[in-house]
């Protein structure tokens, strides 16, 4: 599964290393996270570092598989 994950503000260089498995992108005073989930499990660490770093999700959703 991929998600794509908002965050308010554009993140640090330094806060980008903390998501090392998602690629970032700075948009429209947004920092957009984009990369591969693997499991429940690993959505809620995701979450979970987000919160611990003080971020503020905006949106967190699931992007449609690309085709083989």
């Amino acid at each position: 599964m991929r998600y794509e994950i908002r965050i308010e503000g554009h993140l640090s260089d330094t806060l980008a290393k903390a998501f090392p498995e998602l690629d970032h992108a700075a948009l429209a005073g947004q920092t957009v996270l984009i990369g591969p989930v693997v499991d429940e499990a690993h959505f809620y660490r995701l979450l979970k570092r987000c919160q611990s770093l003080g971020l503020r999700v905006l949106e967190m959703r699931r992007l449609p598989e690309r085709p083989a």
